[in-house]
């Protein structure tokens, strides 16, 4: 057998697979006499029929299996010896190989398309972002409190509304003469009573019980965009919804916030001795504070992502992908399709690819196993006590089996294999750039968010 490959240009290339017919002969003929010992043809006793016979019935199709496997095997072994960092994966080319003829050939030639990915260096001093810190407030720490009060709030369903309730019921459009309007709204809805920018309105519904009926108009009662979503409608028919509505009461619910007590503290931080409201607060204050924090971290990251594919220069086999990207068989893929998508879909993820490449000579970003499993036994030992009789170094021989059996699953783990990516590539970005840390406001943060993305 002989490879070589032909330079077509910078970074697409032709590789060149020459099989003879003592490359593959061994296994043909053990194929071969396994199928003669297994075989049961008429007039023939099983295992005693002529190997001729055999080889007419089965010699081309045993020899293409083997040449094949050959062929997959001596590609990506060449590929791995000559240290080629090729992208995608060979294509290969039919219109060199021509036609194959396993039944009457003996030698072949396999002719593959390939393409070399591009090297370049990062160019650092080309990228400038600044990393977020979000400025806690007392009132993000209240908001944040009240959410906790009312996620472990007791659930009730009063007999009449009363103020704050969540009402739901079925809602009538009417005309101007009161009567229902013919084509109009007619369906139930459901929203809560706070959620209305008139408080008379909402006072309408205050001591209500099912089935009873309260007329309002839409417009009084709820901006555009809450009309759009209570009554799921699109939203230039919910700018100009001025009618009236009867709303017929079915019921009605509301949620009594929980007592901040020791009860709700160990809810929220079990295992953690918190016994007062400010002891509450400061734990609450550390939580949001690192959510902060990981979100700024996320940010910066894809800032700093977007700039280096922004400045991403370097040429690539543009033909090669596209063709690549089309032998994947995806559902629905064309040549014309890919084409339409490549500047906004493909080629920035394929300019990433190439980036994350380079990143990654210059330090691993990809979390390794051991990683993933020191991770998931930090989760494990949060809700993890000493079983009877084991002690602190039983109690981590048994985290770490059970987080290596978690992780063997790449599925279970995914969420965190991302997060750990994340982490790795913001603290690699840091070093690199070592940014300024710029104090922003929880508004500040979700506009630049937004506009990043």
């Amino acid at each position: 057998m002989n490879i070589s490959r032909e330079n077509l240009g910078d970074l697409d290339l032709c590789i060149k697979i020459e099989i003879a017919q003592n490359d593959y002969a061994e296994k043909v003929s053990k194929q071969l006499k396994e199928y003669q010992h297994k075989a049961t043809l008429p007039g023939f006793r099983k295992g005693m029929a002529p190997m001729g016979l055999i080889q007419r019935m089965y010699k081309p199709a045993v020899v293409a299996d083997a040449v094949q496997d050959l062929l997959s095997e001596s590609l990506y072994k060449y590929i791995d010896d000559e240290k080629l960092q090729i992208v995608g994966s060979p294509l290969s080319n039919d219109e060199k190989t021509g036609q194959v003829d396993f039944a009457n050939n003996t030698d072949f030639t396999f002719y593959f398309d390939a393409a070399l990915a591009p090297q370049f260096d990062i160019d650092w001093s080309k990228v400038d972002a600044k990393l977020c810190s979000i400025k806690l407030t007392a009132k993000d720490v209240d908001t944040q409190v009240e959410d906790i009060q009312q996620r472990f709030g007791k659930f009730e369903t009063p007999e009449v509304v009363g103020e704050g309730d969540y009402v739901y019921g079925k809602a009538v459009e009417l005309d101007k003469e009161g009567h229902e309007k013919e084509g109009g709204i007619n369906s139930f809805v459901s929203f809560p009573l706070s959620d209305m920018k008139d408080p008379e309105v909402a006072s309408l519904f205050y001591g209500k019980k099912a089935e009873e009926k309260v007329v309002f108009n839409v417009a009084k009662a709820f901006t555009p965009t809450l009309i759009e979503k209570n009554f799921r409608i699109e939203n230039a028919i919910a700018k100009k919804f001025k009618s009236d509505v009867e709303f017929t009461i079915s019921g009605s619910s509301h949620i009594t916030p929980a007592q901040l007590d020791k009860e709700l503290f160990q809810q929220v931080f079990p295992g953690q001795d918190i016994n007062d409201v400010d002891q509450f607060r400061k734990a609450l204050s550390a939580q949001i504070e690192k959510a902060n924090d990981e979100q700024c971290q996320i940010l910066f990251v894809n800032q700093v992502r977007k700039q280096l594919i922004d400045n991403f220069n370097a040429p690539i086999p543009e033909a090669f992908l596209k063709r690549w990207i089309l032998s994947r068989g995806d559902k629905g893929l064309t040549a014309e399709s890919i084409e339409q998508d490549w500047a906004d879909k493909y080629l920035p993820s394929l300019k990433w690819e190439f980036v994350d490449g380079a990143l990654n000579k210059i330090k691993n970003i990809e979390p390794t196993q051991n990683d993933i499993v020191d991770y998931v036994k930090g989760i494990l030992r949060q809700s993890d006590t000493l079983k009877e009789g084991e002690d602190e170094k039983q109690q981590d021989e048994r985290l770490e089996q059970s987080a290596r059996t978690i992780a063997q699953d790449r599925k279970n783990v995914q969420q965190i294999v991302d997060k750990l990516y994340v982490d790795n590539t913001f603290a690699f970005f840091k070093e690199q750039l070592n940014p300024q840390v710029e104090k922003v406001s929880a508004k500040e943060f979700t506009e630049r968010a937004n506009a990043s993305k």
